[in-house]
């Protein structure tokens, strides 16, 4: 695979990232709703997002208020 794609499953609300063609091997929760998927090396090779229109609005919610608040650098 040249390109990573995103896939976005409305339905179900759930965003799908594919770095890779490669086979699922095992997957590894990154946190609540978040999981990386890896090949048999160990390698990412996508990540799912569930509840993904939820996530994103809270996510880039906090984003902009701790930048707004100058509670981070815009270099972060």
């Amino acid at each position: 695979m040249n390109k990573p794609k995103l896939f976005y499953f409305e339905k179900e609300d759930i965003l799908h990232l594919v770095v890779s063609d490669d086979k699922e091997a095992n997957s590894v929760e990154l946190s609540p709703n978040i999981t990386a998927e890896l090949n048999e090396k160990g390698e990412l090779i996508g990540i799912e997002v569930l509840n993904a229109s939820i996530y994103l609005r809270d996510f880039l919610m906090e984003t902009a208020q701790a930048r707004l608040l100058n509670l981070t650098s815009p270099e972060r």
